[in-house]
């Protein structure tokens, strides 16, 4: 298989294990030259900790687009995580726009809100705008709340396989991507994926572990991205995703002093072993 050149785009966590500190392993793990284009940098994620540093590289994206495509850089794919504004989520489409190719895969993670509500420092403008992104990509990996943002629809902790697939109708509206939808649970004691690729549902339930991590979200795109750009289908990625995500809990489960994130370096080899 070809050596595949993927592009992500997100922020910098110095500490946390999210963002590009988790994206930039798990995709060089699983066999891609993995590049990155930093939409900011903090000393530690937001999550707990107190008095972070920030600092924004907004007004940096268009003179390093300006420089790859001086020097003629181009990419397989695109994976975007976290942005900060409106005018990053500009820039990430010029960024697809100039220097992809024909057959690049644009992956979106619109990664903005949680449990019924937008991260701090996120409105309707800046959901719309996000959806207007994931319009332009191949594939997108929402959470329910996220996938209610997008669509503007009622957000609802119980649910029905009917909400499911009214939320996934409505995100293939104005183009055919594929859906990953996650978090979706139909009873309390399991969580899982639902796969909407070509207007055809596949669902893979998992264990659902109650004690949560930071960064497992990120983890999960990660590892989709990084799967679905070795060749594996759709479904199979959001499988190998998943499961390595409950390695990652169960690694960090029982270290108090850990709290802040996932341990997903230790089972790296895992993920290289199911990627093999």
């Amino acid at each position: 298989m070809a050596y595949k050149r993927i592009l992500t785009i997100q922020d910098i966590s110095c500490l946390g294990q999210c963002s590009l500190t988790v994206a930039l392993p798990i995709l060089s793990a699983c066999g891609l030259e993995t590049c990155v284009l930093p939409s900011a940098v903090l000393s530690t994620h937001t999550g707990g900790f107190t008095g972070y540093t920030f600092r924004d590289l907004t007004d940096d994206m268009p003179e390093i687009l300006t420089h790859w495509k001086k020097e003629q850089i181009s990419f397989d794919g695109f994976y975007t995580g976290y942005l900060g504004s409106t005018k990053q989520i500009d820039y990430v489409k010029e960024v697809m726009n100039n220097v992809g190719k024909d057959t690049s895969v644009k992956i979106v993670d619109p990664a903005m809100a949680d449990g019924g509500k937008l991260y701090p420092g996120f409105d309707e403008v800046f959901a719309e705008a996000m959806g207007s992104l994931c319009e332009e990509a191949d594939i997108i990996l929402p959470n329910i709340t996220e996938a209610c943002f997008i669509t503007k629809s009622e957000y609802m902790e119980k649910y029905d396989e009917d909400y499911i697939e009214m939320l996934l109708e409505k995100l293939t509206e104005k183009s055919d991507k594929t859906v990953i939808l996650t978090g979706v649970s139909f009873d309390d004691d399991s969580t899982g994926v639902m796969v909407f690729e070509n207007k055809k549902k596949q669902y893979y339930k998992h264990q659902k572990i109650t004690k949560g991590c930071h960064g497992t979200g990120d983890i999960f795109a990660s590892v989709f991205a990084g799967s679905y750009m070795k060749g594996k289908d759709a479904y199979a990625s959001a499988v190998i995703a998943a499961d390595y995500v409950v390695d990652c809990i169960k690694e960090t489960i029982g270290d108090e002093s850990h709290w802040y994130g996932a341990k997903f370096e230790p089972v790296l080899g895992r993920l290289i072993e199911k990627l093999a």
